[in-house]
Order: C-alpha cells, then sequence, then structure tokens
C-alpha cells in the first residue's frame, strides 16, 4: 500500500512539474494566463509559444526521460552490471552515429530514427560479441567494450562532421543533447517507439527477475534467456535510437534514475520499471527546465546538465557497486 503511494505522489510531482516547466523560460507565462489559453483563451503570442514549442518540447522530455531510465534499468538487470545504460555501453553513440548520417544524407525523420536504431542495435551486439568470456559477457569487460566502441564511433562521427561542413554546427549541438526544435512532429514520431519498446520491456519484467538470479536458474524456471536477451536488447537500442533521433545524446539518465530508484522500491523489476518511468520523466524535464532557465536568454544543452549529475554519480557507482546480484 505505500509503495502504491509513493506511486501517486510521484504522479502529482510529475503534474506539478509539468506545470511549472510550462511556465519557466526565455518568454515567461503566468500560470493564470496558461490556464486561459487552456480554455481557449489568452494572448496569441502566449499561445503559440506555449502549444506550438513549450508544451511538445516537455512532453518529449518526459518521453525521451521514461524510456532512457526503464532502458537502463533494463540493461542493469540483464547484464547483471550496475555501470550499464545506454550511454556507457555505447547504444547512445551508436544511435547518433546512424542519426548524423541520416542528416548528412537528408532522410528526414523516419530515416534519421531508422538509421539510429540499425546502428544501436549492431553496436550493443558489436560490444557484447567483444566482452564475452565463454558462454556470457563479463561484466568489467563489457563496460571496457563499450567504452572502446563508443570511442570507435565517436572518431567516425568526428570524421563525418570534418568532411560535411555545412552540417558540422547542427550535428555539433545536436551531439551534446537538446530539446529547442522539438515541434509536434518528432514528439508524433518517436512517442509510438518509446512507449511500445518500453511497454514490451515491462512485460518480461518477471524473466528478468528470474536472470537476474543467475541464467541457469532462470532457465530451470522455464525462461528462454536467449529470447528474453534478444527481445530487450532489440526494445532497449529502439527506445534509445527514437530518443537520440529526436533529442541528440542524453547521457547518465539511464545509470542513474535507476539506481536512485532501486534504493527506495527495492530489486523487483515488475514494481521497479514503473517507479523508473515516472523519475525518469520528472528528472529529465526538471533538468529542461534548468536548461531553458539558467542563462536566460541562452540555452544549455540538456546534454551537460544531465552531465553534471551524471559524472558524480557513475564515479559513486563504480566505487560503490560490484554487482545486481
Amino acid at each position: 500500500m505505500k509503495k502504491w503511494a509513493a506511486f501517486a505522489l510521484l504522479i502529482a510531482l510529475l503534474v506539478i512539474l509539468l506545470a511549472a516547466a510550462s511556465v519557466v523560460g526565455s518568454v515567461k507565462i503566468p500560470l493564470a494566463e496558461i490556464m486561459s489559453i487552456i480554455r481557449g483563451g489568452g494572448d496569441e503570442t502566449s499561445r503559440r509559444v506555449l502549444l506550438g514549442i513549450r508544451i511538445p518540447r516537455i512532453v518529449q522530455a518526459s518521453v525521451v526521460g521514461m524510456g532512457l531510465s526503464v532502458s537502463g534499468a533494463f540493461l542493469q538487470g540483464l547484464l547483471g552490471n550496475p555501470l550499464a545504460d545506454p550511454y556507457i555501453l555505447g547504444i547512445s553513440s551508436g544511435a547518433a552515429l546512424g542519426a548524423a548520417v541520416s542528416i548528412v544524407l537528408g532522410l528526414g525523420m523516419l530515416g534519421t530514427q531508422a538509421l539510429a536504431f540499425l546502428a544501436s542495435l549492431a553496436t550493443i551486439y558489436l560490444v557484447i560479441s567483444l566482452s564475452r568470456l565463454g558462454p556470457v559477457a563479463e561484466g568489467s569487460t563489457l563496460l571496457l567494450s563499450g567504452i572502446a566502441v563508443s570511442t570507435f564511433l565517436s572518431a567516425i562521427l568526428s570524421f563525418i562532421m570534418l568532411i560535411s561542413h555545412q552540417h558540422m554546427s547542427g550535428i555539433v549541438f545536436w551531439m551534446m543533447g537538446d530539446f529547442s526544435l522539438i515541434s509536434w512532429n518528432e514528439v508524433f514520431v518517436s512517442l509510438p517507439a518509446i512507449l511500445v519498446g518500453t511497454f514490451v520491456m515491462y512485460l518480461y519484467s518477471k524473466e528478468l527477475n528470474a536472470i537476474i538470479l543467475g541464467r541457469e536458474t532462470a532457465e530451470h524456471l522455464g525462461v528462454n534467456t536467449e529470447r528474453v536477451f534478444g527481445i530487450i536488447l532489440a526494445c532497449g537500442s529502439l527506445v534509445t535510437a527514437a530518443a537520440v533521433a529526436v533529442s541528440g545524446i542524453v547521457g547518465f539518465v539511464g545509470l542513474m534514475v535507476p539506481h536512485i530508484t532501486r534504493m527506495f522500491v527495492g530489486p523487483d523489476n515488475r514494481v521497479l520499471v514503473p517507479f523508473c518511468a515516472l523519475t525518469g520523466a520528472i528528472f529529465l524535464v526538471f533538468a529542461d527546465a534548468l536548461s531553458r532557465t539558467l542563462i536566460q536568454p541562452a540555452e544549455i544543452p540538456i546534454g551537460i546538465i544531465t552531465a553534471v549529475f551524471g559524472g558524480p554519480f557513475f564515479l559513486y557507482i563504480l566505487k560503490t557497486s560490484k554487482t545486481l546480484k
């Protein structure tokens, strides 16, 4: 009952934060004006800013935060590594490379999402293949493989920018993570992929609980570990690709949020995942609000904000955590 009360409290906190994020920015819109706009009135300029720019941005931030957090939770459990998340394992770098190629080729949002997904899926399988010691990927080797592959992909991405001068500034700004150009088009393209990928992963929460106990134990309990492994990796890559394609690289969300949430609700993924989704949405909406207000009228790329929180947290987890099992 306490967990349901905590869940309701998180929903209330998210609603309050969404309302507060609608107010702040380079163009301040009072809450009374927002209520007037919702009722069909209000100033025309404020209406355009709120409905055409700010609300799509806030919705996108909450959905991306949700998707990256859930992906991080599943990757940590699946790989038995507390440092696993889409950013550190190189999935984000793979998606970024695919998206950058699409930007240079002018393939549009759907093309960007497709290439980002294929590249991220190829990246995670490459990382796991490089880190295999016997039948499974060993934790520390997996982490090092992810960092190595991510560095290599970043070098290719830098080369692409070098030979594509007209796209360089756009790709660089996009790589730092950015919600400033989000419109309803981006929301409608990315939202289905993130929601479907997240929901499918949640369906395998019980199987993931068994895998965390050990692959042999899970197989004795009737879990097809290879099938679950493939589905979760594919869905995690899909969610990451959809997020990266519209918002650029937003790091450390999938690392921090699952750990913080796990401290309060425990390791049972059937409970952890819904709490992760809400906490991730809250965190990224808050980070986006900071990015819009700290140095007004300019904005700080949201990837910088998340890195400020995530870098120290990564060092803390590196020092204190050995395994999730």
